[in-house]
């Protein structure tokens, strides 16, 4: 592309260089001869005065001796016959006689061609006896081209300086043109072979910068839609925790022997490989921000918490948990899905029986502030020493049977809609977690900046 814009620059300006260099060059040469023949027209038009006056010989000779072109040998004067006297040449002579005698029958100028190079002027001017004579200027070849050829140099170096310049704007151009385009499809090429940091500067034309933008953006939509189902595998995979927590349980209580031993077995292998597929979408997924996962949906929070604590009663009653229910007793809308409020339920309660010891009570409660929707899950065990760190998202493995993600399930369910989750010491004198649920805009509002801080610091550790 820089190549052909070079070529095509240089074609057109070498035409408009000869278009215009060409007449002009020939207007030169045609003005250089007008202005020598203008000078021998008025050499010979100072022999006019002295012809109408005398014809003699004597008196011509010196009238022509006296002006410039007759010092220099280049004026002659032909007088015709008057009375019994023979014509008379004064001067030297250089145009034939054919030619004296057309200007004297035709009465006006004309210039004839000579055979040995140059021009003569032939000027006819009238005596006092009625005859006319013809006055002869010789104009060599070298004062009609006189300083033809340097403007022809001239116009040749201006039109090369053109020539040159126009070459190197289009060469300046088409780097320019070319180099964003390059950029763009070398990253085009790295984002094809799984590069997914590859970016183009958004500079040059307004067409590539445009290019730019939109690259750039779908980028950024790859690496996010790859995120949200490295997200969506992570946290399907820790949603099986839940029924694995029961098998765990009910493997437990099974007594001794072959089958029972073999049971335990596959639910602790069950329970590893389910570990090790967390850990690896964790691992794999890039650093963009979660999406949201209720936005614009809605369910009733206590008919679905008295659906998951209806599951949960059945586990805690064979451990021997006391548990507590309360604000569930009417309706509360939430902007959030069913499914993702059932799972974040169901990390926060798999983690209080995975992390308390069996008769440890607990309790849910969720309390309607207006303008947001709060749900305490609270236990009496021995608490979280690191709050901070639970909120982390994942861990380094090594914490057994723990990949860190419940958590980050509930915090990511609070946060789509503006709130956020906090750790505390519960009345029961173990954990607390509080879910804050913003139900309008002006909490979402209120959050925004908090939430877009924690994305930000989630991705500087991505």
């Amino acid at each position: 592309m820089r190549w052909a814009l070079v070529k095509v620059c240089l074609a057109v300006t070498a035409m408009v260089v000869v278009a215009f260099a060409v007449p002009l060059g020939l207007v030169v040469q045609e003005m250089a001869s007008d202005r020598a023949f203008s000078n021998a027209e008025r050499q010979a038009a100072t022999i006019g005065p002295t012809l109408s006056i005398t014809t003699d010989p004597g008196q011509l000779r010196k009238a022509v001796e006296s002006t410039q072109m007759g010092a220099a040998r280049r004026m002659a004067v032909h007088v015709p016959a008057i009375g019994g006297s023979g014509p008379v040449e004064i001067g030297t002579t250089r145009a034939g006689a054919h030619a004296v005698e057309e200007t004297r029958r035709m009465g006006r100028a004309m210039t004839a061609r000579l055979a040995g190079g140059g021009s003569a002027l032939l000027q006819p001017t009238a005596l006092g006896s009625g005859d006319i004579a013809v006055v002869e200027v010789f104009v060599p070849e070298s004062e009609v081209s006189n300083g033809v050829a340097t403007a022809w140099v001239v116009l040749a170096g201006v039109g090369l300086a053109l020539i040159v310049g126009s070459v190197a704007v289009a060469d300046r151009l088409g780097a320019r043109l070319v180099r964003p385009a390059e950029r763009l499809a070398d990253a085009a090429h790295q984002l094809g072979e799984g590069r997914l940091g590859a970016r183009v500067p958004e500079d040059g034309p307004k067409e590539l910068r445009s290019a730019a933008v939109a690259f750039n953006s779908m980028a950024d939509q790859v690496v996010e839609l790859l995120a949200n189902e490295r997200e969506l595998a992570a946290d399907l995979s820790h949603r099986l925790r839940t029924p694995l927590t029961v098998l765990r349980l009910n493997a437990a209580s099974l007594g001794d022997g072959p089958a029972a031993e073999q049971t335990r077995a596959a639910v602790e292998q069950l329970e590893r490989e389910v570990d090790t597929i967390i850990r690896t979408a964790r691992e794999q997924r890039a650093p963009a921000a979660a999406a949201g996962g209720g936005a614009g949906a809605g369910c009733d929070a206590s008919e679905v918490i008295r659906d998951r604590m209806a599951f949960w009663s059945a586990l805690a009653e064979d451990e021997g948990r006391e548990v507590r229910l309360a604000g569930v007793d009417r309706t509360v809308r939430l902007p959030v899905a069913r499914p993702e409020l059932a799972a974040a339920l169901d990390a926060l309660l798999g983690n209080v029986f995975r992390h308390t010891p069996e008769g440890t009570p607990f309790a849910v409660d969720v309390h309607d502030a207006g303008d947001a929707v709060i749900v305490l899950v609270s236990d009496a065990g021995p608490g979280i020493a690191d709050p901070d760190a639970a909120l982390r998202r994942g861990n380094d493995g090594g914490r057994d049977g723990s990949t860190g993600l419940g958590l980050d399930i509930v915090r990511r369910v609070a946060e789509a809609t503006g709130g956020d989750v906090r750790i505390g010491r519960s009345m029961l004198g173990g954990t607390e977690v509080r879910v804050w649920i913003a139900l309008d805009d002006r909490a979402r509002v209120g959050s925004g900046g908090v939430r877009s801080r924690r994305v930000s610091r989630r991705k500087r550790r991505g």
